[in-house]
Formats: C-alpha cells, structure tokens, sequence
C-alpha cells in the first residue's frame, strides 16, 4: 500500500515510516525541508494542484498535524498560525484525500484535551472533550471537528488517535498518559485499515497501573498491544 506521512520532521513520523518501509510505499512531506532516506515532497498545504499531486496515488494518509515550530517563530501571530494549520491545511488535505479517494486518513490528536477534567475520571470515546484555551489543546480540538465532517460522508473515512504525551523506552513513565514512541507507532499502523466505521475515535496511551485512560477500543479494533508500562 501506499501511505503519505505528514509532518516528517518529528521523530513519530521517522518511527512510523521505518516501520512502514519494508513493505509499503511510503511518502514524506513536511512545511519545511526535511532530511530524510526516503521520498520526501514539500508541501505548504494549501488549496491547490500542489497539494493534490502529494496525495495522488496514496492509499492511506497519516495526519500527525504537528506544524514545525520554525514556522511558529517565523509567523506575527503564532498562535492563528497553530490553529490555520490545524483547520484549513487540514481541511486541503481531506479535500486531496477525498479526489484522490484515499481508503482512510488517520488524524494525531491529544488526550491533553481532557487536561481540564479531573484524574480519576473514567474516561471513555464517548466523553465529550474539555479543551481549555491553551493553542496546543484547542487548535487539535478544532481539527477533529474538520475530519469528523469528513469522516461522517466516508469520503474519505478518518481514523482519530488520541494520542498520550511522547516518551522514548527507557523513560520512568511517570506521566499518567505516557505513550512510548513504538507503541504509538503500533497503534498508527493498527490503524491502516479501509474497513470499519467511517468515523472513528480511539484513546491511544501505554498501559499499565499508572495509566489514565481506558485504551480497551483501540486494544479490540487495532490490535493495539502497548509494551510499556505506566507505573502507578
């Protein structure tokens, strides 16, 4: 299959692509020049032929939706610039996946939009968000409003992680939504799939007796099977 990965610079998207490469075709792309081994296209995102040459020929794409912050330092107004990448390149890319006909889009948001609520919440999918005012919470927050609208047509379907905070193995693991990098990366590639809901959520932590949040969706429709441990 062919998968595009967005935001190429992060070191998730590294993993997630040499994970991929041995089997599949995988494409990079980025707002900023990027090193990388493998093929690689810059694109801003906008509406436009650019943006509908990246996704030409892609089964999947994979939305990690981090922008570069030398473009955050670059910008007047950093914080509109956080949530125009979230929403509008968003938007242009669904609506490049959509022509293109992309089996599924897969979108990285955050389980930081549950920040607000209190620890010994038992929360589920179904909760509804409490994003507070912070760009980093709320601009993913107003992205998955864009791949939900999406999503609900099935053109193209869209998978949304929320994903836990970044840690590499080896790490104590303190944070009680600690997600270590191999198994976001698991959960991402679980998430490749054209069959299944055209809309979907999945809450995508580490497990163990330190943990958060319920993770038992993504374990039963992803296959999702966290090696590291979130101690209590």
């Amino acid at each position: 299959m062919n998968v595009l990965i967005t935001s190429a610079g992060t070191e998730l998207a590294q993993a997630l692509a040499a994970s991929l490469s041995g089997e599949h075709e995988v494409r990079l792309t980025d707002l900023v020049d990027v090193e990388t081994d493998g093929a690689f296209v810059r694109c801003d995102l906008g509406h436009g032929e650019a943006t509908d040459q990246l996704v030409a020929g892609m089964d999947f794409v994979v939305h990690l939706a981090q922008i570069p912050s030398s473009e955050l330092d670059a910008s007047d107004q950093p914080e509109n610039r956080a949530i125009d990448f979230q929403t509008r390149c968003t938007y242009n890319l669904l609506l490049a996946a959509r022509e293109a006909k992309v089996k599924r889009v897969v979108y990285a948001s955050t389980l930081r939009l549950f920040e607000a609520g209190e620890e010994d919440w038992a929360v589920t999918e179904v909760w509804a968000p409490r994003p507070t005012p912070d760009v980093d919470i709320l601009s993913p927050y107003l992205g998955e409003f864009v791949c939900r609208e999406f999503g609900r047509e099935g053109r193209p379907k869209v998978t949304c992680l929320r994903l836990g905070t970044l840690v590499k193995a080896g790490s104590d693991g303190g944070d009680a939504t600690a997600l270590e990098l191999n198994d976001a990366v698991q959960a991402m590639v679980g998430a490749l799939n054209p069959e299944g809901a055209a809309w979907v959520v999945y809450h995508v932590q580490s497990g163990g007796p330190g943990a958060r949040f319920n993770i038992e969706r993504a374990k039963n429709d992803l296959g999702f099977d966290p090696q590291f441990t979130v101690e209590g």
